[in-house]
């Protein structure tokens, strides 16, 4: 690679005749229309993470009447999110070598269309739960490599990154939630329509990844891509140059922060790095305290989140609010999320230790379900709010993800490993909801289900929060 580097008018003139195509002017140009084609991607990606999720929420009882399930049943859907996410999140990785993330991505928002297109109109729980699992199954894979998309295209810009991708992903939860009610009802009053709506927005995710399949390198693919013999010769000098010049060092491979090198795209990855995830295991990410406090902590947050998308509506219906109020009321927590979901992630990236930030939520999650058991439906606005702000949990833990591993298969494996393990540990929560309701008849046992994870997660967000990376921890093992 060449560096950013002060040239004569002679070396100018020589460098632009012994050009090599990556650094062409035309070659630039595509560059950064790609760059910008995977933003595209990943804002329309993170808008359709969540609405298969809160759409059935606000309709929830809808559904259930025309199903006929009972408070068990709903409760059962309520946690097949988290349980397809543990399942199929932990095989991403694995594709993504063998496809490269972006044609994973693409299939995934395909299985998000299909499964929202055919889940109102099979007539049965059974296929329902079906339709459903494969919208989520598309879901699960794109939840894994989003942060593995931004370490990879944007290693300079992982915070920023993170915020805008968290930022389209509330954006698209707390649309979901705001309006399928009043779809449902401009378009007749039948919730299968209300629901059916949302596969125009996810088929629509899937064309930005399609000119990227071409180019599984350029587009952050496989880590053992071969190198080209131009790139041999220059990762040698690289190496024998021994991190010189703030040009020539790499972040992942040295541990020492993320800089850039001009003439490489971002997500295109050097001969140094391909080299070294072809020769390097992977981590025993098991071995990392810190992987098992993220994973902990992501489960936590994912318990408390789908608690909120599958319930929260029906805790304010049973209370006496308007459907539509609940819907609204759901969307203002999940809206929440869009300037936090920006903020926080930039926050975080300056700070030595992200710990504070996760007590910081976890209080406003437990301000949250306080009001709920003393006063519902008086403080709805209130309550809303301050669970909107704990949710902000899931940016935070996305961005330490990409700040507790160094290089990007660390990220991939961690990722994964923090994902899946996380939402196989949120399986339960909402499920266990649905029985107390139906159980108890009210929602003072299920509130206290929810204040008591919360405790727990905040002590171990505060231990995933502190500066060290799962490479050295695996390695001190």
């Amino acid at each position: 690679m060449e560096t950013r580097t002060a040239m004569s008018p002679t070396e100018r003139g020589t460098a632009a005749t012994t050009s090599t195509p990556e650094t062409t002017p035309g070659t630039g140009r595509t560059r950064a229309w790609a760059t910008r084609l995977v933003v595209v991607g990943i804002v329309l990606s993170a808008l359709n993470l969540r609405p298969a999720i809160t759409s059935l929420g606000a309709l929830l009882e809808e559904v259930r009447d025309g199903l006929g399930m009972s408070g068990s049943v709903a409760g059962l859907l309520t946690s097949v999110p988290p349980l397809c996410f543990a399942v199929f999140g932990i095989t991403a990785p694995r594709l993504a070598r063998r496809f490269g993330p972006a044609a994973v991505v693409c299939v995934g928002m395909a299985a998000i269309t299909a499964g929202l297109l055919i889940r109102p109109y099979l007539g049965s729980t059974a296929g329902f739960l079906a339709a459903s699992a494969l919208a989520l199954m598309g879901i699960a894979v794109s939840n894994v490599l989003m942060p593995v998309i931004v370490k990879r295209w944007f290693p300079d810009r992982v915070g920023s990154m993170t915020g805008l991708y968290s930022m389209a992903l509330a954006l698209g939860t707390s649309l979901a939630a705001a309006v399928t009610v009043p779809l449902t009802d401009a378009l007749g009053g039948s919730w299968r329509s209300g629901l059916v709506v949302w596969a125009a927005l996810a088929g629509a995710a899937v064309l930005p990844w399609l000119p990227l399949l071409r180019d599984r390198g350029r587009a952050g693919g496989s880590d053992t891509a071969p190198a080209r013999p131009r790139q041999r010769q220059r990762a040698a000098g690289e190496e024998r140059a021994g991190g010189r010049g703030v040009g020539e060092e790499r972040a992942g491979e040295r541990g020492v922060g993320e800089q850039r090198v001009e003439e490489q795209p971002a997500g295109k990855q050097s001969a140094v790095e391909q080299r070294a995830g072809e020769h390097h295991p992977p981590l025993r990410i098991t071995r990392s305290r810190t992987a098992w406090a993220l994973a902990v902590f992501f489960g936590l947050q994912a318990t408390a989140a789908y608690i909120t998308m599958g319930w929260m509506p029906q805790i304010f219906r049973d209370a006496g609010v308007p459907a539509g109020t609940a819907g609204v009321l759901l969307a203002v927590t999940m809206v929440m999320g869009v300037p936090l979901a920006f903020v926080i992630p930039r926050v975080a990236t300056r700070l030595p230790h992200q710990g504070p930030i996760a007590l910081v939520l976890g209080v406003c999650g437990l301000a949250g379900y306080a009001g709920l058991y003393v006063a519902p439906a008086a403080g709805a606005w209130a309550w809303a709010l301050l669970l909107g702000v704990s949710n902000c949990a899931f940016p935070l833990a996305l961005t330490m993800v990409g700040m507790r591993a160094r290089s990007g298969p660390g990220v991939a494996q961690l990722s994964a490993f923090a994902q899946s393990t996380g939402y196989l540990i949120s399986i339960p929560g909402p499920l266990l909801v649905g029985v107390l309701y139906q159980q108890s008849g009210g929602w003072g046992l299920p509130i206290a289900l929810m204040t008591a994870l919360m405790l727990p997660q905040m002590a171990v967000g505060y231990l995933a929060g502190r500066n060290r990376t799962v490479e050295d921890e695996a390695a001190a093992h």
